[in-house]
């Protein structure tokens, strides 16, 4: 029977989607518990579709999760790279890698479930067409319809219509959903797929009907629509599902959807939009209990008694029927359905058994073939005899019956709240992979990230580098738990801390640097900052240079005593007068090109470590400049004020209490970040020195805003008024209204040419409506548009001085090393004294 169980549950950890957040779990309380049992007799799955994180509806995923008790999911097609961070400066793929831990936050407070597609965000899309364009359409298809078959959703419900006049990426995430509906059952399409999968046919397909840019719902359509009462109130939980939406909602913190948390009735409907119609409840016809599966009958059964007379003082009372059960469901034909079942009911059985288990690395990182200790414990706090009997380690990369993964033989009781522990060294595979999230592996340059592996599809993250096994036993029964191998670290503000346990290079590399400019050809210092993986890691270190570039010194070498010894190496870096703008890579220890490794870390998330290539810009300018003081006011986090010293300007990053005392004559110009008027309320009452400064001959540049939290009504010297237009190709044309405004001559000259080679978008959030005082400059719009958008950005002379508001995304250009936008940025903040 054991052997039996053993290759049961082989199976099941090679098929299994670890869907949610990888934290170190708590013993969950008997409110809870009594709730997660109650869960084991309800077999259903619905799984919500949107475009981006925090896109989905955290009310109706709470609702379905906690309350109709269903396995719920989130799909969402992309990571949201393309978005905006009010908590940091990252952007791109590092701000992608944020959002998808703040979607697991928020599935650890609903506890719904995390999927993705392989589409990448690429920015503001205005229409569907676009979207799908840029993406692939068959390619992000076939990852929803891997979904669909993988998780096996009886209802899809979408966020958005497929008709929608929405963001592109909105509309296509129903349209796609739609399709996958359809395409999901049929064996023609995508068939390779089906070596892992079955093809699956959902009961029907709804769309979570709103009315915030929609028609009102009127009382005669509300008569057609399913519904649900999103407030309604969880006894065992103490909360409404909105209150519990609230929560999940505001771990977007980096995004600013901090969300109250609501009470009291809410209703929600749901139209028809493909399969069976429902009148009024969205699983209308569905079976949502055991008797759907062959056999399952008697064990829905046994459940249903355990969860009824369930002691919340003493679980471990709830152990023989539920053991009873888990033996019945071994009996039965695998399936995506009992496969579940089965790891939730080992979860059950381990709270109601009071077991704990971890396995702690007494280091944070470990090296492809090196060696690292790990303390394995468990602890059963009942009166539940359980016995431990062996712990096995497997990484990431092997498959988990490999007869070489090494055994470590235990064999002993676990007394009642008494810990077993076990220091076990584990030797590292030379051909481990440095650990990185999936996705990024091979880059992510492009509209769809390049995955090959199609197990990896559709998960929220890598699965962690190592985990141990441990087997138990009670009496004849034997059963399997999997924990991540983690690092446990004390924090003097958070306290105790758990974080994945990662696989680093020898030698990491970061390039302090990533963009270079060179106005002349002066030589530029750069910095190399190395990092060992282990002690004693020695090599050399090189730049990499395009044609016409050199380096002093050629090269340097490290050596390292210590881990995680950091060690900083510093080249000159001197162009030709003919060399152009270019690509430079580093190389250490023979490697083409070497990995940096950078640590994102927020409260709200669990930390993440990336290891990208070791590589970086050179930029050519012709450039002038007018002015060397700058006066920066950050927003939500950018890079300009680096890309300014790049350049030669010294900035300084002003803080409130900055703007109450500092004296603004100091600076040549002064330039307001992105949204700082939405997340800085103190501007409003600076404001009257921004325009005495303007008046007395300063030069005061304001990048774009929102409308969405403004916190003042003035921004300038005279009225103007943010829309939400924007140009969101990074090529389209651009025409120069005003050819003879000095903007496009002082101190640069200004040409069609310094509009080429931008990045994600040419702006957002332009003006719509603006003071007569003003002149526009330039404008734009999107391919097939007409209208012209001249509202990017506003120039007026005030006093002796000049104001400018400017739309542009220059937050991106800058950083991404654009030589036109940074003649062009320099020509705004030297535009006070061009007479």
């Amino acid at each position: 029977m054991r052997s039996k169980l053993l290759l049961i549950f082989l199976f099941v950890s090679l098929v299994a989607v670890p869907v949610l957040a990888r934290v170190k779990s708590s013993q969950p309380d008997s409110a809870r518990l009594q709730l997660t049992l109650k869960k084991l007799t309800v077999v259903g799955n619905a799984l919500y579709v949107g475009a981006h994180p925090d896109d989905e509806n955290t009310a109706v995923l709470s609702y379905l999760s906690l309350g109709r008790l269903v396995r719920t999911g989130y799909l969402a097609l992309n990571r949201g790279e393309g978005g905006q961070n009010l908590i940091g400066t990252e952007q791109g793929s590092l701000l992608g890698v944020i959002r998808t831990q703040e979607l697991l936050a928020a599935r650890q407070v609903d506890r719904a479930e995390q999927f993705f597609t392989r589409a990448v965000d690429f920015g503001y899309s205005k229409s569907p067409e676009e979207s799908l364009q840029m993406w692939g359409h068959d390619d992000v298809l076939a990852d929803v319809v891997w979904v669909i078959r993988k998780f096996r959703p009886d209802v899809i419900i979408t966020r958005f219509p497929g008709d929608g006049q929405n963001h592109g990426h909105h509309t296509a995430s129903a349209r796609l959903a739609e399709e996958a509906f359809t395409a999901a059952s049929d064996p023609a399409r995508f068939p390779g797929q089906l070596k892992y999968v079955s093809v699956w046919q959902p009961k029907r397909i709804v769309w979570n009907r709103y009315s915030w840019n929609q028609a009102p719902i009127t009382e005669e359509e509300k008569a057609t629509l399913a519904t649900m009462d999103l407030g309604e109130y969880n006894n065992l939980l103490g909360r409404s599902y909105t209150e519990i939406a609230g929560s999940a909602r505001s771990m977007h913190k980096s995004q600013g959807f901090g969300d109250a948390e609501d009470r009291g009735k809410w209703m929600n409907y749901f139209r028809h939009t493909a399969g069976d119609r429902a009148r009024q409840d969205i699983f209308e016809g569905v079976d949502l209990t055991w008797n759907r599966i062959s056999g399952g009958k008697k064990i829905g059964s046994i459940l249903e008694k355990a969860h009824s007379g369930f002691d919340p003082l003493h679980p471990e009372k709830s152990l023989p029927l539920l053991l009873k059960a888990y033996r019945l469901i071994n009996n039965i034909h695998s399936n995506p359905w009992v496969d579940e079942k089965r790891l939730e009911l080992l979860e059950v059985i381990k709270a109601c058994g009071g077991i704990w288990l971890e396995a702690v690395a007494l280091q944070d990182s470990v090296t492809p073939g090196g060696e690292i200790k790990v303390t394995v414990a468990a602890i059963n706090r009942s009166p539940y005899l359980f016995r431990i009997r062996s712990v096995t380690f497997i990484p990431s990369n092997k498959p988990s019956n490999k007869p070489s993964n090494k055994i470590d033989v235990i064999e002993t009781a676990l007394p009642q709240n008494e810990p077993v522990s076990r220091e076990i060294m584990v030797q590292v595979p030379v051909d481990q992979p440095v650990s990185s999230p999936y996705w990024l592996i091979n880059g992510n340059h492009n509209p769809f990230a390049d995955v090959k592996d199609q197990t990896l599809i559709g998960l929220p993250e890598s699965p962690p580098s190592f985990f141990a096994r441990f087997e138990l036993t009670a009496g004849d029964d034997s059963f399997f738990f999997e924990e991540p191998v983690f690092y446990r670290r004390v924090d003097p503000v958070r306290g105790e801390v758990y974080q994945d346990l990662i696989v680093v290079p020898e030698v990491s590399v970061n390039v302090r640097q990533s963009v270079v400019v060179f106005n002349d050809e002066s030589p530029q210092k750069v910095e190399i900052q190395a990092i060992a993986g282990k002690a004693g890691t020695r090599g050399d270190l090189r730049i990499v240079l395009p044609k016409g570039w050199t380096s002093q010194p050629a090269s340097q070498s490290f050596q390292f005593d210590a881990k995680d010894q950091v060690k900083s190496f510093f080249f000159l870096l001197k162009p030709s007068s003919d060399a152009a703008s270019g690509e430079y890579r580093v190389e250490a220890k023979n490697e083409t090109t070497a990995l940096g490794r950078i640590t994102i870390d927020y409260p709200h998330i669990s930390a993440q470590t990336l290891f990208p290539a070791a590589s970086g810009r050179l930029v050519r300018l012709n450039l002038k400049k007018a002015g060397d003081n700058v006066g920066y006011i950050m927003g939500s986090g950018d890079g300009i004020p680096e890309a300014l010293k790049q350049i030669g300007y010294r900035v300084a990053v002003l803080s409130d209490e900055d703007l109450e005392t500092v004296d603004f004559s100091v600076f040549d110009s002064m330039i307001i970040g992105v949204r700082a008027y939405n997340t800085r309320s103190r501007l409003k009452d600076i404001h009257q020195k921004f325009m005495d400064y303007v008046q007395q001959g300063g030069t005061l540049v304001v990048q774009y805003q929102t409308l969405q939290d403004l916190k003042s009504e003035k921004l300038g010297p005279h009225p103007f008024r943010i829309s939400r237009e924007r140009v969101s190709v990074e090529s389209a044309p651009v025409e120069i209204m005003n050819p003879a405004h000095s903007l496009n001559h002082f101190p640069n000259e200004i040409t069609q040419q310094d509009f080429e080679g931008w990045v994600q978008e040419r702006g957002l959030y332009f003006a719509d409506q603006w003071d007569p005082l003003y002149e526009t400059i330039w404008s734009s719009h999107d391919p097939g548009e007409i209208r012209q958008l001249p509202g990017g950005t506003l120039f007026t002379r005030y006093g002796k001085g000049a104001y400018v508001f400017t739309a542009y995304s220059w937050f991106r250009q800058l950083p991404a090393g654009v030589p036109g936008a940074y003649r062009i940025f320099v020509n705004l903040i030297s535009s006070g004294k061009s007479r």
